[in-house]
């Protein structure tokens, strides 16, 4: 319990850390007000950079669990059915 506890503090803890400051919020463009500190994107191509990346990154996570869920391999010889099958006499 007390570690779990832990690690909800440290996460929120660095999450609250993150956000950013008066003067950080004042130079961010509406739109990514209050998420970092810094200066934000400078020209218009920033914002497509930025977009590319987030859909980068939600391909990567949703590729990611799909092949984790369900992997979809079916050969009998595959490494992972010898593993699951494979009973040791003990």
């Amino acid at each position: 319990m007390k570690a779990l506890l832990i690690c909800f503090l440290a996460f929120f803890g660095s999450v609250l850390s993150a956000i950013a400051c008066d003067v950080c919020q004042r130079n961010q463009p509406k739109l990514l007000q209050d998420i970092s500190h810094g200066t934000g994107p400078q020209a218009q191509s920033d914002y497509y950079i930025i977009a590319g990346a987030v859909i980068l990154v939600l391909l990567t996570l949703l590729y990611s669990l799909k092949y984790l869920l369900r992997p979809g391999e079916q050969n009998p010889g595959h490494i992972k059915n010898f593993i699951l099958n494979h009973h040791p006499q003990l």
